[in-house]
């Protein structure tokens, strides 16, 4: 990667997951995990954007919308993936009987529902917090706090928008404070770090070794903390100036405010998306003045990753920059790790997950096949002359 000329652009983004990371790039899709034995497991994923097969979906501000339906879709399931694959399952469960009860008969399907439950839930909080909570309290404010006069009237300017804007960046900084001090997000927020100085560091045209990448800022404008926060401010712009348009008696209606928030929703992301994607791609005086604010908020939602961290990010990168993944390399670190007595210590990476499951687990004799057939006809022998001298 040395040969590469720094500040060539190239797409490359990636996410953080449990104890792993999401890298996309030129050639594909890829999740590098570190899993509970040590190793680092390396896959690429099948993942074909829907702007690859309609052209139309390519289209300015039209792409933004696309392309955060399709991250948070992607991102959620192999968050799920990353959760399931990197949790120790040596320690004591202490499932009740209902949850076994449950996922004996249920299994996958239920997995599935309580998925989709959650996504539900998520979205439905995401909307009281963001939409519904920020309107609440504006009228609060403006019925009781405020007495004698009306925001949404002063002059020719209806201040409902720019007061809402402001709760909802409080609200969504509190939020992101709130999280960073689970012990889980912690760790989320080394691996996002550990995503951004590996990206910085193939993007400056140095070798991809945990040394290099960790002398990197993890600040990244093309960041989803970034985004999501640009998106807030822009918001505030565009809801001010339909707010200045429309009757201010319209923005007096709750639902109906709420309604016209979530309208201008899609094309807020679509400019959203398109800044950042400028600001990555043309980093000047005046992209980074405006990048100011999300790249502030990552010092909440990123951390200084370690060099075991690093490693993951690295071999993430690699596999989305080339295509390849790793095999032999995870095969090596696997060797170090001396097996369990009575398991078999083969891998087997390129058969499907449940026939390798049924070898893996099957108990190794040390016979081959005719040396089984001919201790069986022994044993048929002997029952026989057995029988006969009864």
């Amino acid at each position: 990667m040395s040969d590469k000329k720094e500040n060539e652009y190239v797409a490359v983004g990636g996410q953080a997951l449990m104890e792993g990371i999401m890298m996309k790039g030129p050639k594909g899709t890829s999740v590098a995990l570190r899993l509970p034995d040590g190793t680092i497991e390396t896959q690429m994923k099948n993942v074909v954007s829907v702007r690859k097969k309609y052209k139309f979906l390519n289209i300015p501000f039209v792409r933004g919308i696309v392309a955060f339906i399709e991250s948070l879709v992607q991102g959620y399931a192999f968050l799920m993936e990353s959760a399931e694959k990197t949790t120790d399952m040596t320690e004591e469960e202490t499932d009740s009987k209902l949850d076994k009860w449950i996922t004996e008969h249920f299994g996958k399907k239920m997995m599935a529902f309580l998925g989709t439950i959650a996504t539900v839930l998520g979205a439905g909080i995401a909307f009281l917090l963001f939409f519904y909570l920020p309107t609440l309290l504006y009228s609060l404010l403006n019925d009781y706090v405020v007495k004698g006069v009306n925001l949404s009237e002063v002059g020719a300017f209806n201040f409902r928008p720019v007061i809402e804007g402001v709760i909802r960046i409080i609200i969504f900084v509190a939020y992101m404070l709130a999280t960073a001090q689970m012990k889980e997000i912690k760790r989320v927020y080394m691996y996002h770090g550990a995503e951004h100085k590996t990206i910085f560091c193939f993007e400056h045209g140095h070798e991809l070794t945990p040394a290099n990448v960790m002398k990197e800022k993890r600040f990244h404008p093309r960041c989803g903390t970034s985004f999501i926060f640009v998106t807030i401010l822009l918001s505030i712009l565009i809801s001010s100036i339909v707010a200045m348009v429309i009757p201010t008696s319209v923005t007096e209606i709750k639902w109906l405010w709420i309604l016209i928030k979530l309208a201008l929703l899609p094309l807020i992301m679509g400019i959203g998306f398109e800044f950042i994607q400028l600001a990555g791609k043309y980093p000047n005086k005046f992209t980074k003045a405006l990048s100011a604010p999300g790249l502030a908020m990552q010092r909440i939602t990123t951390s200084e990753p370690d060099e075991e961290i690093c490693e993951v990010a690295i071999a993430a990168m690699k596999a989305a920059l080339t295509g390849e993944v790793p095999e032999k390399e995870i095969k090596e670190e696997a060797k170090e790790k001396k097996p369990a007595p009575g398991a078999n210590s083969q891998t087997f990476m390129n058969l499907p997950d449940d026939i390798a499951e049924e070898i893996e687990g099957a108990e190794i004799t040390g016979k081959t096949a005719d040396e089984g057939e001919t201790a069986d006809a022994d044993k048929e022998g002997e029952t026989a002359d057995t029988e006969k001298s009864e």
